[in-house]
């Protein structure tokens, strides 16, 4: 049985993305806001962050450094790495499927989706806001 992990935030999903291959903090900046469309902008803070504690987790290990810059360190996804990010797809998956599932039933029963069902809840046509 696989060990049991906490749900990912978007960022640290979308560093382990970008780090299947050797890449640098600007690379999956770059990659992010490409996968994304432009919604999620990694913030340098938030980058490093995560990959200091992806580094102490084994999720990533150091790929390479140029030693004249601080820059140009490069990170690449370990197989712990890769196994957390499969469950992580998976997770996600679930999700996506149950809502799928649960959201199939609240169209085909549209008085599901009345005012006294979901009184904090604004009932538009098409779904819920």
């Amino acid at each position: 049985m696989a060990e049991k992990q906490a749900a990912m935030t978007e960022a640290v999903y979308y560093i382990l993305l970008s780090l299947q291959r050797p890449n640098h903090g600007y690379g999956i900046i770059q990659n992010t806001l490409e996968l994304t469309g432009g919604r999620l902008e990694l913030g340098a803070g938030t980058l490093y962050g995560a990959i200091n504690t992806l580094l102490d987790k084994q999720w990533i290990r150091l790929y390479s450094e140029d030693k004249k810059s601080r820059k140009k360190k490069q990170y690449i996804l370990t197989e712990r790495g890769l196994l957390a990010l499969q469950q992580e797809v998976r997770r996600l998956e679930e999700l996506v499927e149950n809502g799928r599932q649960v959201w199939s039933v609240k169209v085909l029963e549209p008085e599901i989706l009345s005012e006294e069902c979901l009184p904090a809840a604004q009932v538009t046509l098409g779904g819920i806001s």
